[in-house]
């Protein structure tokens, strides 16, 4: 029996289809997901890592499966159903514009239940977030999920990841994951989107008085990120580089951090914000979701 993942991240694998000319007559299809790809960077680091989702039985779910392989993720969490892909369409890319397809589809379907028997004894870190929590009914089965996590003293993290999908009707579960997760990323874009606001440090106050015990990483973009525990705050800027894609970034720097506290326990916040906004950068030096690897990260601490 092989061994069970330390790390699973749950959600969504889709497929984009990025436009490619002005006519929209070519579209170039990229297999991603903010879950996945989390899931993605973790295993690049060398933790056993399983992504828990569910697929299509056809091309696209194909080429997600075949990436999950090449990830070296734990096959058993992926579930693949007869239903149609979950597919973004990315119709605009500057700046990008975008919509989803996916009534009914194969996401949706996720069975935590038809997991692998006793994994949750063993898992030490569970990864939710993106446009999973906003798909219905899949949200739910993964809120509930991390409630039975929360029980059972395993680690969450959450990256809401902002999309134009998560309207008034997300806010319950917004405030939920952020209730029950250790550790919560956040953007600038994602608060304005999320509280429908330009007020940014207001609705960064409100989603940390929700769960004043968590540790918040708030990342900047090319400004980079601050570590927000309790009353103390740590900022960093991020290294300089030439950027060739920023797709993949955030989850990259997720994933980072929460390698960083289940590594290195005994580094001080700023080392992990360091390391965090080391990996961010590092995924924007190759096109797609590139997740990084350790000596990639390491090269880019400052």
């Amino acid at each position: 029996m092989a061994a069970f993942p330390l790390f699973v991240a749950a959600g969504e694998a889709l497929t984009d289809m990025i436009v490619q000319d002005p006519a929209r007559q070519h579209w170039l299809s990229q297999v991603g997901g903010s879950t996945w790809n989390v899931a993605r960077t973790m295993a690049r680091l060398d933790v056993p890592t399983a992504f828990a989702g569910a697929i299509s039985r056809d091309v696209f779910g194909d080429a997600l499966w075949q990436a999950s392989e090449a990830a070296r993720l734990d096959m058993r969490f992926i579930q693949r159903y007869d239903n149609s892909p979950l597919l973004a369409i990315v119709h605009r890319t500057d700046p990008p514009a975008y919509f989803f397809v996916g009534d009914d589809s194969a996401d949706l379907q996720f069975d935590a239940a038809a997991l692998p028997q006793d994994w949750r004894a063993h898992c030490k870190w569970v990864h939710f977030g993106g446009i999973s929590l906003a798909r219905q009914p899949l949200a739910d089965k993964l809120v509930a999920l991390a409630e039975q996590l929360k029980q059972d003293g395993v680690r969450i993290s959450y990256d809401p990841n902002y999309r134009l999908l998560m309207d008034q009707r997300y806010d319950a579960t917004l405030r939920r994951m952020t209730e029950l997760a250790d550790v919560i990323k956040v953007s600038e874009e994602d608060l304005e989107g999320l509280f429908r606001t330009t007020d940014i440090d207001g609705a960064f106050a409100t989603l940390r008085s929700w769960n004043p015990a968590a540790t918040y990483l708030y990342t900047k973009g090319s400004a980079g990120a601050s570590l927000h525990i309790g009353d103390e705050a740590w900022h960093m800027s991020a290294p300089p580089i030439t950027v060739v894609d920023t797709v993949g970034a955030g989850d990259a720097s997720i994933a980072a951090l929460a390698w960083s506290m289940m590594h290195r326990p005994q580094q001080q916040p700023l080392q992990h914000l360091g390391f965090a906004v080391a990996a961010g950068a590092a995924a924007c030096l190759a096109p797609g979701a590139s997740p990084p690897s350790l000596a990639q990260i390491e090269a880019l601490i400052t």
